[in-house]
């Protein structure tokens, strides 16, 4: 173990007392479930049922989202194969709680502390751990390793300034990530990246995100949106906005006065905080999360709940999408709205789908802006939906999938047949 990897063993094992009054102030701050922070020490969990489990982890709403696809499939190729999801912010696990598969769970990641990890390894005793995108937490990495456990780093993203920086930490990437079964790189920069890092072939199948279907959306209610609210009027939406997005996205509407908004912050969380300035700027709204009923006369939509996306983007004549004019946030995922025939315009720091949005503001589906003019010139004259396209995008999706089934599928153990004796 290199010295860095033993200090940051040393510093959590020392800090795991005082975490208890963290995530308790945490939970006063709407930052935690109150209900479920010992999930977050890993203690009280579920039951698990005998036979082969696989544990899938993604820090947020994104990661998640790839890893219910995963799941589904790794369940359709073993049925009976027991699932355990994991994520760490209260968004996602809104969405997950409704949304996990039959023979699946969801609970809260695990506080990285050396107890922590010990006692959820023990309990769950996976068989395979899969880790998505960016997630490396050194001590549950380490005492899945000391399990038997297989290990899995699928979808994996690094920007170069992350893997300049773990270049001083190289050894420690090396122990921790090293020894895994499969690293998987969701685009060929990223491949490059862990390449040099892990100094071994990193194969890049491609953005697990493209197999994504689009969301579903109850037709009952997509009707009556469309005669209540938005009423003939064209509809504009802003998905998945962060801070700063709505300003600019109101900014850019405000000259098309007749048009409907509908406004999906990223985090519904943020509701009250969007439901200020659209107060400030006298803006007449109803807000899903309150139960409102919009009308014609509601010219925006505040659409802070969970799990209804695919009615925003049904919605829409044109969809704004987050993440592209936020700083750090590096863009979302593109494929679901395109999918649905719907013209996509975003900002252009989208470093988290650079691969993909390359691809799409080549062949005219999507297209960049950098400020409110441009964004009105968008809405205005939105690009044009090739059907051909995108039909040829969707003959291609799921070959990042096939591919990393085809590698994680070996390392789960077959249940053995009833006849010999085990329970299934």
């Amino acid at each position: 173990m290199t010295p860095a990897l033993l200090a940051y063993r040393c510093v959590t094992r020392l800090a795991a007392p005082l975490l208890g009054f963290a995530l308790n102030a945490r939970a006063d701050n709407g930052k935690e479930d109150p209900l479920r922070l010992n999930e977050r020490l890993a203690k009280r969990l579920p039951p698990r049922r005998p036979g082969p489990l696989v544990w899938l982890h993604g820090a947020s709403v994104g990661e998640s989202l790839v890893l219910l696809e995963l799941g589904r499939r790794l369940i359709e190729a073993r049925p009976g194969l027991m699932l355990v999801f994991t994520s760490q912010t209260l968004t996602s696990a809104r969405l997950m709680g409704s949304a996990v598969p039959q023979n699946a769970i969801h609970a809260m990641a695990p506080i990285d502390t050396p107890m922590a990890a010990r006692r959820f390894i023990q309990h769950w005793r996976p068989d395979l751990c899969i880790f998505a995108e960016g997630e490396i937490w050194p001590n549950l990495i380490l005492e899945a390793g000391k399990f038997g456990a297989r290990r899995a780093l699928v979808n994996a993203r690094i920007t170069e300034k992350s893997a300049q920086g773990w270049q001083r930490f190289r050894g420690v990437f090396r122990t921790l990530i090293g020894k895994f079964d499969v690293v998987y790189a969701a685009d060929a920069e990223t491949g490059a990246r862990l390449e040099g890092l892990l100094g071994r072939a990193v194969r890049a199948p491609g953005n697990l995100k493209s197999a994504q279907s689009p969301p579903d959306a109850n037709p009952v209610e997509l009707a009556r949106l469309a005669s209540t609210f938005v009423n003939g009027r064209r509809c504009f939406v802003a998905a998945s906005t962060h801070p700063g997005e709505e300003a600019l996205f109101l900014d850019a509407a405000a000259g098309f006065p007749d048009a409907a908004l509908v406004l999906v912050p990223r985090h519904p969380d943020r509701g009250d905080e969007i439901a200020e300035l659209l107060t400030s700027r006298r803006i007449a709204f109803a807000r899903r999360s309150k139960g409102d009923a919009p009308t014609p006369r509601d010219r925006v939509l505040l659409a802070d709940t969970m799990g209804e996306m695919g009615l925003w983007l049904r919605l829409a004549d044109v969809v704004y999408l987050g993440g592209g004019n936020a700083p750090d946030v590096g863009g979302h995922n593109p494929l679901e709205p395109v999918r649905l025939r719907r013209p996509v315009l975003t900002g252009p720091d989208v470093f988290n789908f650079a691969s993909i949005m390359d691809g799409l503001v080549q062949s005219g589906l999507v297209r960049t802006v950098t400020n409110a003019a441009e964004l009105a010139d968008g809405l205005a004259h939105p690009p044009v939906v090739s059907e051909a396209v995108v039909s040829a995008l969707e003959a291609n999706a799921d070959a990042p999938m096939i591919a990393t089934l085809e590698a994680l599928l070996p390392l789960i153990p077959r249940p053995l047949l009833e006849s010999e004796g085990s329970e299934l």
